[in-house]
């Protein structure tokens, strides 16, 4: 609410993990640092910790786009599972397929054994990332142990990544434990901010957000660090609550005393007063509600000469729970990846790269589709992973799929959700559980990007031609610049690479500078706007 008082673009200290606000403390550059120096190990554990609201999973998601093309990831973000269900939720992540409806512990690890030994043959390499790992049980810690169990004369073909709260470090300390403890490969635990990066936080997240001047003076820095004790979601809320309390209150700059008050609210301390920091903003709001109410009255009542006659309408209003129930959305009717019966099999493909070029407003001419997607401004990216890769695409897919006798066909992902995907099989659309896509799909997609002019792997400073044209505007139309007029030997120079990592810094990447895949998938996205998406948001996503 006080966003146009201050002149804010969006909301700075929101809590929701938007990479575009991250800000890398030394102590998360650490963090980072040991994560990918286990990655990039010979395999076992890697372990970070942190307190609640530390930024463990901010960095684990800077973690996901400095991971090489070459490794297969599978994150994991409720654990609180049985060991069955977590192995199925591997398998789902992988796309490892697995016998429908099966429920064996020893099928699930077969197959996963199976998988691990056909990616490292093929030269990938297998990363599993667990959050909130302290809701593991025992039982299921053991199951991850013996998964790790499977190795070469060179290296262990699973790494596993546990984040968690600082319990889960003394949960891996019990001598039950200790075996999974022996194979720690990298440990770190992820402090609050220091004081002296406090000032740099709060400025950082307000640039963000659209506005350069200290709406937070430096002399409170020393006082907010002791209310938040360094925790950036808890300076997150303290400082959101003091902003609307200044709104509230009509000054410009939030003050010791709104602090003071902000924190006594959301850290659920008595108010020293009566009044509270929302008390104005209530009584305002109350005070509109009640002149809305008036002037509704007035227009609806018939004020003549006899009694007052309010019109009604002829239908008596719905009982509560009739009007709630009205209200509540049609049930989805789930249904299963299987080639429809009456359509021809050996069309599947056609018909799927048909209906992934008509998401992008174009025909499918029968012919080999990236060769023509590529006279369309468009560039194939094919590949094998899980969801978690195609979240990062965000992107329609073709995807290879295997029903249950072992037949294959093609069918496309247009949406999808955090338990659900709408495909389009053949010429049917069907909205499918995760749990029936482990049974069918191969971990195979194509996908079509807008990508710079000759793809390469990497663009550096220093390059020029067409790519790093399309680079600038690119990035000009992402940030909500005008794209200036450039020509086709435009070079990477020092002003491009202060943009590139502007943008990278914003979608949570390492800011190097150099725009290596991940970047250039992520401009493609946020520049074009007109492209089809896979995740939809809902009043948000």
């Amino acid at each position: 609410m006080y966003l146009s008082y201050f002149s804010l673009a969006e909301a700075p200290f929101s809590i929701a993990p938007n990479p575009r606000y991250l800000y890398l403390s030394q102590r998360h550059q650490e963090a980072l640092a040991h994560l990918l120096y286990g990655v990039n190990g010979d395999g076992g554990f890697v372990l970070l910790t942190g307190e609640v609201g530390a930024g463990k999973t901010t960095v684990c998601r800077c973690l996901l786009e400095q991971i090489p093309e070459s490794c297969d990831v599978a994150y994991i973000f409720n654990p609180k599972l049985s060991v069955a269900e977590l192995l199925s939720t591997i398998c789902l992540e992988f796309g490892i397929a697995y016998p429908p409806g099966n429920t064996s512990v020893k099928v699930f690890v077969d197959c996963i054994n199976a998988y691990l030994l056909d990616a490292h043959a093929r030269g990938r390499h297998t990363v599993l990332i667990i959050d909130e790992a302290q809701n593991l049980s025992a039982d299921v810690l053991e199951m991850m142990r013996l998964l790790t169990n499977l190795e070469t004369n060179q290296r262990k073909l699973l790494q596993i990544i546990l984040l968690g709260q600082p319990e889960l470090a003394e949960m891996l300390d019990r001598p039950e434990l200790r075996q999974l403890a022996q194979r720690i490969v990298a440990r770190y635990h992820l402090g609050p901010l220091s004081k002296s990066e406090i000032a740099a936080y709060v400025q950082h997240r307000l640039g963000v957000s659209g506005v350069q001047r200290q709406l937070f003076p430096a002399s409170l820095m020393t006082h907010l660090y002791r209310l938040s004790g360094g925790i950036p979601r808890v300076i997150n809320v303290l400082c959101d609550r003091a902003l609307l309390g200044t709104y509230t209150q009509g000054k410009d700059k939030v003050d010791r005393t709104t602090l003071t008050q902000a924190a006594k609210e959301v850290l659920h301390q008595a108010p020293s007063g009566n009044r509270t920091l929302l008390q104005p903003l209530l009584l305002g709001l109350a005070l509109a509600a009640c002149a809305a109410l008036a002037w509704t009255l007035v227009r609806t009542t018939n004020w003549g000469d006899g009694p007052a006659a309010v019109s009604l309408p002829n239908e008596p209003p719905p009982t509560p729970k009739a009007a709630e129930k009205s209200q509540e959305p049609p049930a989805i009717k789930l249904s299963t990846l299987t080639w429809p019966a009456d359509e021809p099999r050996e069309r599947s493909k056609e018909m799927a790269y048909s209906s992934l070029f008509q998401a992008w407003g174009a025909s499918y001419d029968g012919s080999d589709a990236c060769r023509q997607a590529k006279g369309l401004g468009l560039n194939c990216r094919t590949g094998r992973g899980g969801l978690d890769v195609l979240r990062q695409l965000n992107r329609p897919v073709v995807m290879q799929m295997n029903d249950d006798q072992g037949g294959e066909f093609f069918a496309v992902m247009t949406a999808l959700d955090d338990k659900t995907a709408t495909y389009v099989v053949g010429s049917e659309t069907r909205v499918v559980a995760h749990s029936d896509l482990a049974a069918h799909w191969s971990g195979r997609y194509t996908a079509l990007l807008r990508l710079p002019p000759e793809p390469q792997e990497q663009l550096r400073p220093g390059k020029s031609g067409p790519a790093v044209t399309w680079l600038s505007r690119q990035l000009a139309l992402a940030q909500g610049r005008e794209p200036s007029a450039t020509t086709s030997d435009q070079v990477f120079d020092e002003a491009l690479v202060r943009q590139v990592k502007q943008f990278q810094l914003e979608q949570g990447l390492i800011p190097d500078g150099a725009a290596g895949p991940q970047t250039l998938m992520r401009l493609s996205n946020a520049a074009d706007q007109s492209g089809p998406k896979l995740l939809h948001e809902r009043g948000g996503k």
